[in-house]
């Protein structure tokens, strides 16, 4: 297993359709088509409002986004790529961001005042960054300030976090960051000048995990799971004095769903497959699994694949079908049998961008994202530090 960066739950459990045949000669083993828009008018529609706006609004659509709305994009990446895209567009009256609420605050964090942030789905949110209130860290804190170590203690919080969460880390000398630079991220937390002997890691524990046991060689016993719903974190203070990484009982609802089981079927199934996953799965997945990296690192990996390859990839679906058409010349399936779209992030359809765009292009403005300015200071603060890493 290679664990290298360069320095919601599901919709249904559906039957598998085109191309689910395990022993196809090339495998788009990828399964779920979501249905054809209800009104066949959408796509025009939505060219026109584009056409109109033109230069003043700037879409941005993440890599787990539909096809039916990636086609719109004026960029496609992770969340913290888009948004500083949309940072570096200071001409853009609006950022129309097809994410979730999480990523749509850090671009109202990063872009201009002049800038408004657009998301055409307020619903569409993040299961795992719902899994840690800025309440619960609060009191979280308050525990750990009871047994004298919240003095040695730095806050990382992962980019699918609120932008509460993120100025909770900014006000207390922590961080943000995201599955490509978590690494970093953790070395600069535990360096002397910075002070801290312990990490709070929010809100997703698999990625803190992962990166503290595989990539700083930190002892599994060191790394403990802090639940904001058990009486003092459901841990001793003896516990928390012990350990190193303090993880919030956090995950991601569609990273979370693959099993080793899954990476063991997959590898009878299917000769020499390799297994690529993401950090946000389970320690056991990661442990099975080839290679582990980003959802950049994932595609990366994928176009530097040599032709007739055979890839499992655990991540969501809606990125693997989209590498699986992209590379033909490769076997890449899905790690798991069943569905597992990301289904906040599946709320961004085209009815909804085209009541966005159309609405910006009649001088209208729906669905507006903005950060309170003072918590949006110290979430500045948390990503300013990440950018600095060295």
């Amino acid at each position: 297993m290679t664990f290298t960066e360069p320095a919601a739950t599901p919709l249904a459990l559906l039957l598998l359709g085109r191309g689910t045949d395990p022993d196809s000669e090339r495998g788009v083993d990828c399964p779920g088509e979501l249905p054809a828009a209800s009104d066949p008018t959408l796509v025009e529609r939505a060219r026109a409002a584009r056409e109109a706006l033109g230069a003043r609004a700037f879409l941005l659509g993440h890599h787990y986004q539909r096809d039916e709305v990636i086609q719109f994009a004026d960029v496609t990446g992770d969340s913290f790529k888009l948004a500083k895209d949309a940072a570096a567009r200071p001409e853009a009256e609006y950022i129309v961001f097809c994410g979730v609420h999480f990523m749509a605050e850090s671009a109202d964090i990063l872009t201009g005042r002049q800038q408004q942030v657009i998301l055409p789905d307020l619903a569409a949110g993040c299961s795992m960054a719902d899994m840690a209130s800025y309440q619960q860290v609060v009191e979280a804190w308050e525990v750990l300030s009871a047994a004298g170590i919240a003095d040695v203690t730095v806050p990382i919080t992962y980019m699918n976090s609120s932008a509460a969460i993120k100025g909770f880390a900014g006000e207390h000398g922590g961080a943000v960051c995201t599955s490509s630079n978590a690494e970093r991220a953790l070395r600069w937390a535990f360096d002397s000048a910075t002070g801290g002997e312990k990490v709070l890691f929010l809100p997703d524990q698999h990625l803190g995990r992962n990166t503290a046991v595989l990539q700083l060689g930190i002892p599994l016993e060191e790394c403990v799971v802090f639940n904001p719903h058990k009486p003092e974190g459901g841990l001793t203070v003896r516990q928390l004095r012990d350990a190193k990484m303090i993880l919030w009982a956090g995950h991601c609802s569609v990273h979370g769903r693959f099993t080793a089981d899954n990476v063991a079927d997959v590898r009878r199934r299917i000769p020499d497959v390799n297994i690529l996953v993401h950090p946000e799965c389970r320690h056991d997945v990661v442990l099975a699994a080839d290679q582990v990296g980003s959802t950049e690192y994932i595609i990366r990996v994928l176009e530097a694949a040599p032709a007739g390859s055979s890839w499992a990839v655990g991540t969501e679906l809606n990125l693997v079908r989209r590498l699986a058409a992209r590379h033909p010349d490769k076997r890449v399936v899905f790690l798991e049998k069943t569905v597992c779209y990301c289904s906040t992030m599946n709320r961004i359809d085209l009815p909804h961008l085209v009541h966005s765009l159309e609405s910006l292009a009649r001088g209208g403005v729906v669905n507006r994202i903005t950060v309170e300015p003072r918590v949006a200071e110290n979430a500045r603060l948390a990503l300013d530090r990440m950018l600095a890493l060295p």
